[in-house]
């Protein structure tokens, strides 16, 4: 209950500081009317500078920063249409998917496997501390995107809040995980043996030894890792990056767990 108290203080106090405009297919987006006609409106998102015009016949409507709420379409299509649309937002609330992770050696692709890879296993630790929110299933979350067209070169062309309302969540969990190869560490070494015998006559001992020498070659890792979170409404709620201390291949795994621990979303 705490955790969800904290997201919709999060919520409320962006919907204080902006204006909010609500789109009759269901969109929140948060920032700035700047201007406003017979037909359509001039908004500025949130951390943005680029005016986009949005037109009234598509818009529910507008509540402005000082509180006040102006309705420009009351209802939109049949009402069942209506109450599928509200029922479908509802069901939002309290659910997080994540998304494939991106993951470049020495700035090129590791391949589309190790992207699901660090999905799975940020799943599989953070499954079981998410408290009262919902966790979608990593598959369920790709062949969602997968049928709606959405991969890793054109979701871009995608906001994070049109992400949720395709999946039908109320958080996104985004990362990038960046490795390169720093320098290799050579090892070598020696090692000697010896064995005792007696002699024939019985008299004394023969001592005979061997030496064997061996040397090895570990390629040594520089791993970070940029992790986001945001809403169906288009908001950041979690952003930070950790470069980690280990220099091994596999030193991501507790550099995600580090990150995920310090999310809003995690609880232990």
């Amino acid at each position: 209950m705490l955790l969800s108290t904290f997201f919709f203080q999060v919520h409320a106090q962006d919907e204080k500081n902006y204006d909010v405009v609500l789109k009759l297919n269901g969109e929140e987006h948060i920032g700035k009317v700047t201007e406003m006609d017979d037909t359509s409106i001039k908004f500025v998102h949130k951390d943005e500078t680029l005016a986009n015009t949005f037109k009234k016949a598509d818009i529910m409507k507008i509540t402005f920063a000082s509180g006040r709420i102006e309705i420009i379409n009351k209802s939109s299509g049949t009402k069942e249409d209506n109450s599928t649309k509200t029922e479908s937002l509802e069901s939002h609330h309290n659910k997080i998917a994540i998304l494939p992770f991106t993951y470049l050696i020495n700035k090129q692709s590791a391949g589309e496997e190790m992207t699901y890879k660090v999905q799975n296993e940020c799943f599989s630790f953070l499954n079981n501390h998410v408290g009262e929110l919902q966790i979608q299933d990593p598959r369920t979350t790709n062949a969602t995107l997968i049928k709606a067209g959405i991969n890793q070169e054109n979701m871009r062309g995608y906001t994070m809040g049109e992400i949720c309302n395709i999946l039908g969540v109320e958080y996104v969990i985004t990362g990038t995980v960046t490795q390169g190869e720093t320098y290799v560490s050579n090892y070598s070494g020696s090692s000697t043996n010896a064995k005792s015998d007696k002699g024939k006559n019985n008299k004394g001992n023969i001592f005979k030894s061997s030496t064997s020498t061996y040397s090895s070659s570990v390629q040594k890792y520089e791993t970070a890792i940029t992790m986001n979170i945001y809403t169906d409404k288009n908001s950041t709620l979690f952003s930070k990056d950790h470069t980690s201390f280990w220099q091994t291949d596999d030193a991501y795994k507790i550099t995600l767990q580090y990150l995920l621990k310090r999310t809003p979303v995690y609880k232990k």
